[in-house]
């Protein structure tokens, strides 16, 4: 009789926690490999944050001179 998925997930997940338990220099890889995802999601977040903010005030200084630029009228020589 073939073993279900979940049966097979324990064990491979079982033998993971063993070979960590092993080779605790390989633990501390994927610690610091967890940790340096998170510090890029971090790094790359604020700068998105960044990047709107200036979007927005580009767009806001534009819609001000362009508002500033349809009140002028312009005279027509004859």
């Amino acid at each position: 009789m073939n073993p279900g998925p979940t049966e097979e997930g324990i064990k491979v997940a079982g033998s993971f926690v063993d070979a960590l338990k092993r080779e605790p220099l390989s633990l501390s890889l994927v610690v610091m490999n967890i940790c340096l995802l998170l510090f890029s999601w971090l790094i790359l977040s604020a700068v998105a944050k960044q990047n709107e903010l200036e979007f927005n005030l580009l767009y806001q200084d534009k819609t001000q001179v362009e508002n500033l630029l349809s009140r002028c009228v312009v005279p027509i020589k004859p």
